[in-house]
């Protein structure tokens, strides 16, 4: 039996009490957060989407991602997992933004927005980003762990969930369901 490299490296990873977050380095009430954040959702599960005030001033409403593919990154700037994972996601949406049926929605979890506007302004990262407010968060729960990817499709149905550091080839994969 195969084990590609991201299995090997979270199964690594938990071995040596290094999961994708280190509840440590949080305060105390986000830390608290994070043990009763839910587990992932099931493929196939039925994922709605709240709407979305972007950073840069736009709206996503949830009737315009009905019938497209929604590719949902939740993120942080001191999440060492993300810093990672984020460059082959941006590279991945630069290359396939133009075509039709799909968003790829990011959404930060940083204290502040503006800490995410510099996060993403330093890195020269233009895409479509969201802070998580407290109500978002209550309309669409981030799961347990970071980052956390998630691939809804065109039925509004879990096709990808996962939880951790993604390599090139993982994000590249998304592209079957575009």
């Amino acid at each position: 039996m195969s084990i590609d490299r991201r299995h090997w490296m979270l199964g690594t990873a938990a071995l040596l009490g290094g999961w994708a977050v280190d509840l440590q380095a949080q305060p105390a009430d986000a830390a608290a957060a994070e043990a009763k954040a839910p587990p992932l959702p099931a493929v196939g599960a039925s994922w709605p989407l709240p709407p979305l005030e972007l950073l840069d001033g736009s709206r996503v409403e949830p009737r315009e991602l009905d019938g497209k593919v929604v590719v949902l990154y939740w993120w942080a700037s001191t999440c060492p997992f993300c810093a990672v994972t984020t460059p082959h996601l941006y590279a991945f949406w630069q290359r396939h933004r133009g075509r039709a049926g799909w968003q790829l929605l990011t959404l930060s979890i940083d204290r502040t927005p503006e800490a995410a506007q510099r996060y993403l302004q330093q890195r020269g990262y233009a895409m479509p980003c969201a802070w998580v407010t407290p109500q978002v968060q209550r309309a669409m729960p981030k799961p347990k762990g970071l980052p956390i990817t998630l691939v809804r499709g065109r039925d509004g149905r879990i096709l990808m969930a996962e939880r951790g550091q993604l390599f090139a080839e993982d994000i590249d994969a998304i592209a079957q369901w575009l």
